[in-house]
C-alpha cells in the first residue's frame, strides 16, 4: 500500500486565540514584555504600563511572540506617530513613545546590557548626545518595485517584518529638502518606457548639496535619460546612475565627489556607497566628545580602527603627533588618504587590513598612546586579541550595538582596562536603534 506525505501544521507558527496582557517593560527591541502561561511574550507597539489585547503568532519553548491587536489601558507615554507611514513603513518603530521616554528606555537599556554581559559597575554614565528628533537623517535607501501584470511602480520603504515596498509619500526624519523628493521622483519614473530596469534610489543632502543615486541594471533610452535630465535640473539634484558593478556615473557630464564637514573646515569626500554617519549634527558632537574624553595631546599616536573615510581620523590629526588608521575596504583606505591629502594634513597615514583576521604581520601594528574603534554591528572583538601589542593607555569605543559593546568590554577588562566613561548616542530618534560611546582607560 503507497503511503503519501502529509505535512503536519507548524505549532510554532499557530494563531492562538486572543489573549489579554499586561506589559511590563521594553526589549533592547523597542518590543513591549509581558508574561503569559510562565512564558515571556514580545509584543511590538505595546509599552509599559499598557493593558493590550494580542494573538500569540510564534511560540516557542521559553518565550512567544505575539500581534498587537488592541490597546486596552493606554500609556500615559504613548503619543500619536506624526508620520502617516508609521503603521505600515518597516523605518521608525518607536513613533508611538514621547521622546523623553525614548531616550530614557535607551539609556536604561545600554546600562543594563552592559552591566548583563560585562558585569561591570555602572557609575560612569555621562550625558547623552541628542539632537533634533525629526529631519535628523541625510542619507536614505528607497526601494523600487514594479509590478509587471499592474504595470505600476512602487517607490518607499520595506513595509514592517516585510520585503513588501510600501509607498512612501512623504518621511519626516528626512530633511524636508529630501522629503519632498520621494513623491516627485516616483512620478518621473513612473513615466520611463523601462521601468522593469531600475533597482533601489538613495537619497542623501551634505553640506556640498543633493545627490541622488538610481541603480540601474542596463541603459537608459536617450527619451528616458533626457526626461530624468530634466528632472534632475529642475528639482536642483545632482543625479547619478549606478550599474551592476556598483560604479557611478552622472547622468550628464561630470560630477564631484559629495563632501560632509567637520570642525575647523574639515571637508570629508565619499563615495556613494561609502559609510558615513547619517545623523551629521549628531556626529559633530561624537567627534568632539572623542577629542574630549581622549583627551588627546601634541605628543600622542593614536590608530583609529575601522576609520572608515577619516571621521574621527582626520579631526584627531589635527591635535596629536600621528594617527595611524586602519579599515577592511579598500575604496574607503583611498579615500580616507585623498581627504587627507585635501586637508592638507601629513600626519595621518591609512592602511588596508581585515581586522577580524591574524594581524600579527601587520607594520602598522605597533604601541601607541591611544586607541579609537569604531566597528559595524558585529564589534572588534577579534581586534581586542591585540592590545597588548598597541598597549594604549586610553581606548574609545563608538557602537552601533550595546550587545557586542558590552561582550567586548568583559575584553578590555580582563586585560586591566576599567571604564571610566559611558553615554548615550541617539543617533536614530523615533528608532529602537542605541549608539553610545565608552572610554577604557589602563589601570
Amino acid at each position: 500500500m503507497a503511503q503519501f506525505f502529509k505535512a503536519q501544521p507548524n505549532k510554532s507558527k499557530q494563531l492562538s486565540s486572543k489573549v489579554n496582557l499586561s506589559v511590563t517593560q521594553l526589549d533592547h527591541l523597542g518590543a513591549g514584555i509581558a508574561q503569559h502561561q510562565g512564558k515571556v511574550v514580545f509584543i511590538a507597539g505595546a509599552l509599559p504600563g499598557e493593558t493590550v489585547l494580542a494573538q500569540l503568532v510564534e511560540q516557542k519553548k521559553t518565550y512567544a511572540k505575539a500581534k498587537l491587536i488592541k490597546i486596552e489601558t493606554a500609556s500615559e507615554l504613548r503619543q500619536q506617530p506624526d508620520c502617516p507611514h508609521y503603521q505600515q513603513c518597516g523605518g521608525c518603530d518607536l513613533q508611538h513613545l514621547q521622546l523623553d521616554a525614548q531616550r530614557e528606555y535607551k539609556q536604561q537599556t545600554l546600562t543594563q546590557l552592559m552591566a548583563k554581559f560585562s558585569g561591570c559597575e555602572l557609575d560612569t554614565m555621562q550625558t547623552s548626545i541628542a539632537e533634533q528628533a525629526w529631519q535628523y537623517r541625510r542619507r536614505a535607501r528607497l526601494a523600487i518595485w514594479f509590478d509587471k501584470q499592474s504595470r505600476q511602480l512602487t517607490v518607499g520603504f520595506r513595509g514592517k517584518n516585510s520585503t513588501k515596498v510600501i509607498s512612501i509619500r512623504q518621511c519626516p526624519v528626512l530633511p524636508d529638502s529630501l522629503s519632498k523628493l520621494i513623491a516627485p521622483f516616483g512620478q518621473v519614473l513612473g513615466q520611463l518606457s523601462d521601468k522593469s530596469l531600475l533597482g533601489h534610489l538613495e537619497l542623501f543632502e551634505v553640506e556640498s548639496g543633493k545627490v541622488a543615486v538610481l541603480r540601474i541594471t542596463k541603459a537608459l533610452k536617450n527619451k528616458d535619460k533626457q526626461l530624468l535630465i530634466d528632472f534632475a535640473k529642475l528639482q536642483q539634484v545632482e543625479l547619478l546612475l549606478q550599474d551592476n558593478e556598483g560604479q557611478c556615473s552622472a547622468i550628464e557630464g561630470e560630477f564631484s565627489l559629495p563632501y560632509y564637514q567637520l570642525e575647523k573646515q574639515l571637508k570629508l569626500q565619499f563615495k556613494p556607497g561609502n559609510f558615513i554617519q547619517v545623523n551629521g549634527s549628531v556626529n559633530q558632537q561624537m567627534v568632539k566628545q572623542a577629542l574630549t574624553w581622549l583627551d588627546v595631546q601634541p605628543q600622542d599616536t593614536v590608530l583609529d580602527l575601522f576609520c572608515g573615510v577619516g571621521n574621527f581620523s582626520l579631526p584627531l590629526a589635527q591635535h596629536v603627533k600621528q594617527v595611524i588608521g586602519v579599515e577592511g575596504v579598500v575604496e574607503m583606505v583611498a579615500q580616507a588618504t585623498a581627504n587627507a591629502k585635501a586637508n592638507n594634513i601629513t600626519n595621518a597615514a591609512f592602511y588596508h587590513a581585515d581586522l577580524s583576521a591574524d594581524l600579527s604581520g601587520e607594520a602598522w601594528l605597533q604601541k601607541v598612546d591611544k586607541l579609537l574603534l569604531d566597528p559595524a554591528r558585529a564589534g572588534a572583538y577579534e581586534s581586542l586579541a591585540w592590545l597588548k601589542k598597541m598597549q594604549p593607555k586610553k581606548v574609545l569605543y563608538v557602537s552601533c550595538n550595546p550587545a557586542s559593546l558590552a561582550r567586548d568590554s568583559a575584553e578590555l577588562f580582563a586585560q586591566g582596562y576599567q571604564l571610566k566613561r559611558l553615554g548615550l548616542v541617539d543617533m536614530f530618534p523615533q528608532t529602537h536603534h542605541i549608539e553610545a560611546m565608552a572610554l577604557f582607560e589602563l589601570k
